[in-house]
């Protein structure tokens, strides 16, 4: 499905781009592209999975502690 935005009565193009990077932003699109812009081996993608959970454990493990 592609992301789109209607341009209102009046509203400048610029205003409108910046509407339609938001709602990119929001959707996380820009972050997909991002990722998938260069191949990430798949031992990478585990070890970076596995760091990322480490930190939320760390956190929610924090905030528990408050």
């Amino acid at each position: 499905m592609a992301t789109e935005i209607k341009i209102r009565k009046g509203e400048s193009v610029e205003k409108a781009i910046r509407r339609l990077k938001k709602k990119l932003d929001r959707e996380g699109v820009i972050r997909d592209v991002r990722a998938k812009k260069t191949f990430e081996k798949p031992c990478e993608k585990r070890r970076r999975k596995a760091a990322r959970a480490r930190i939320n454990a760390r956190r929610a493990t924090w905030a528990a502690s408050l």
